[in-house]
């Protein structure tokens, strides 16, 4: 199987994806003789073999549905072990360096960001599938283990032939390309130290280049660099995920007075008379006033609305934003170097 194209029928060695609930997921890899235990009870692997992804499968307590795997679901569901990129960034990054399938691509991450702990690859996937399936990623990991682990679950995801992973050190040692990628992704904590190594790396015809930093002081000399090195074009942006919530209101119609015509309310009266017609007080919204009374039993005074009798209702859709919100990940930088 390959995380960069699906396939419909599940073998023995594959990765799949349980989807117990939105929020309750498990990566899987199917191997026979083995048993996942679920909150609905044992899973044989046998049982998942031969049947198509996307099915409902049956556990001793209850059900759940086996999904392909795809680098968004990765993300989410891999072993944490480090930091990583989530999809709000990932894709943001993925537009902004257009991206398409037969492009070369270079990413480096020492603090790995972007092979996520032991090589889980949370942006490699992504980039991976961008690229597939003439294209290539060259990816640069900083310490030797996760290199290795990276190599070993990049083959089990079977992406290898889309992938080198290298070991080594990006700001010391560069990253030892002619003008073979057309874009390159810093995630570095001095990304200004390999600007130029990747504009060495970009295309003679020119390229885009992304880097990631959590700190604004690090966005200020990165970008003086890529500004000094002639890239151009540079833009930093900040993603953030703001989900709104969309609720039915309903309120009491304003009071507007008597909308009867006031010739006739005035009828059979002087001039200058006024009628009896009881008016309820309201506020300069136009709604019944509050009155504050001290209710029995409790420590202190509490609101009332007075209501007129038979007050009519109305009802209306809105979308609310939420009371917290995620906060900062990062800062991504772009630039574009033009052809010279």
């Amino acid at each position: 199987m390959s995380f960069a194209a699906y396939k419909e029928i599940i073998e023995e060695g594959d990765t799949v994806i349980l989807h117990i609930g939105h929020e309750n997921m498990y990566p899987l890899t199917v191997k026979k003789g083995e048993t996942f235990q679920t909150k609905y009870g044992a899973l044989k692997h046998e049982d998942l073999i031969g049947i198509k992804f996307g099915s409902k499968v049956h556990a001793t307590k209850g059900y759940m549905h086996v999904l392909h795997p795809t680098p968004e679901l990765w993300t989410v569901n891999l072993p944490h072990r480090t930091q990583i990129l989530y999809s709000t960034d990932i894709s943001m990054v993925l537009m902004q360096l257009d991206l398409v399938p037969g492009n070369v691509v270079v990413e480096s991450g020492p603090f790995s960001l972007t092979l996520s702990g032991t090589g889980s690859g949370s942006l490699s996937h992504a980039l991976i599938r961008a690229v597939a399936p003439t294209g290539h990623l060259y990816t640069y990991e900083f310490h030797k283990q996760r290199a290795e682990k990276a190599v070993e679950e990049f083959k089990d995801h079977g992406l290898s032939d889309l992938v080198t992973v290298n070991h080594r050190d990006v700001c010391m040692d560069g990253f030892g390309l002619d003008h073979i990628a057309d874009a390159v992704f810093l995630d570095l904590p001095r990304p200004w130290e390999a600007v130029l190594s990747a504009k060495q790396a970009l295309k003679l015809q020119g390229g885009r280049i992304c880097s990631f930093s959590p700190c604004i002081e690090q966005v200020q000399r990165v970008c003086e660099v890529l500004s000094e090195s002639n890239f151009t074009d540079v833009t930093t942006m900040e993603c953030l995920v703001r989900k709104f919530e969309v609720k039915s209101i309903n309120m009491p119609e304003p009071d507007l007075g008597d909308m009867k015509d006031p010739h006739e309310l005035g009828q059979g009266e002087g001039e200058g008379h006024s009628s009896d017609v009881k008016r309820e007080q309201v506020d300069d919204n136009g709604s019944p006033q509050v009155k504050y009374a001290k209710v029995e039993g409790s420590s202190g005074w509490q609101y009332k609305h007075k209501t007129r009798k038979n007050s009519e209702m109305f009802s209306f859709r809105t979308a609310l934003p939420p009371h917290q919100m995620p906060g900062h990940t990062g800062y991504l930088t772009f630039a574009t170097l033009y052809s010279e």
